[in-house]
């Protein structure tokens, strides 16, 4: 991960991470459990490499499994110091707006804003109560640089979720809790290495031209290159640790230059 790593910076810190499975929630889970915290976080499938202590077997898209980690959350840890949310994603098909229907706006919605709704909605009174705590939202820049064809609606999922990200801070700070957000760009996650095979395959290039052909899709990343889980997850640690204690309302682009304006 690059720079040392204080083992005792979330010493005893009670954290919830979403989509802490794979990608940049499961560099985000690693990275703060490095730094003492106890961790929790759910998925549809058990991963192999979290151990039983840490994970709960839920669907975050639906009302009944954000229910099912928040009582989780209560149970296990006894409450919430540092709630993180990065699940999200888009599975809508390519074709611009008239190719989605109601489902698949639901489907977006749900998943990258209102997942984050209620799950603050569960977990945040608790921070309120002690007069603490620190909520994280992974937004994305698509909610400023949106790709018609295929992610229209996760975009403007994002753009809802850092407005909420927003309008809650104003709310909770003054008792105490913090609210940022975090906006990256394109991260080479594992699912973004089985995208560039598929381009390569697909189109009989190499892998080098298919990220080449992503980079020109996104009007090019100014670093030559995507942000790498862990670099995100650095940032995250950041904004949740007490070296971020002024850091409120605030959200952080991390893109490699990909944004062109100010």
């Amino acid at each position: 991960m690059g720079a040392r790593i204080d083992a005792t910076e979330f010493e005893g810190k009670r954290i919830v991470v979403t989509g802490g499975s794979k990608g940049a929630g499961r560099a985000v889970m690693a990275r703060l459990a490095a730094g003492g915290g106890r961790m929790l976080t759910a998925a549809r499938g058990a991963p192999d490499d979290l151990d039983a202590d840490s994970f709960v077997q839920a669907d975050l898209s639906t009302v009944e499994g954000v229910g099912h980690l928040a009582e989780a959350a209560l149970a296990r840890l006894g409450g919430v110091d540092i709630l993180v949310h990065v699940v999200g994603g888009s599975s809508s098909p390519g074709g611009g707006f008239a190719a989605l229907d109601d489902a698949a706006w639901a489907a977006e919605l749900g998943i990258n804003l209102m997942t984050a709704v209620r799950l603050d909605r569960l977990l945040v009174p608790g921070m309120i109560a002690r007069g603490k705590g620190a909520v994280v939202h992974t937004s994305s820049i698509q909610r400023r640089l949106p790709l018609y064809d295929s992610t229209i609606a996760y975009a403007a999922a994002k753009a809802a979720l850092s407005t909420y990200s927003k309008a809650l801070s104003k709310e909770l700070g003054p008792k105490g809790v913090r609210v940022n957000a975090v906006a990256p760009g394109w991260i080479y996650t594992d699912a973004s290495a089985r995208l560039v095979e598929r381009i390569a395959d697909s189109s009989g290039i190499t892998e080098a031209a298919a990220r080449q052909s992503i980079l020109d899709a996104l009007g090019g990343i100014p670093i030559g290159r995507p942000a790498e889980p862990d670099e995100v997850a650095e940032l995250i640690a950041f904004l949740a640790s007490d070296r971020a204690a002024a850091i409120h309302g605030a959200e952080y682009t991390i893109d490699g230059g990909t944004v062109p304006t100010v």
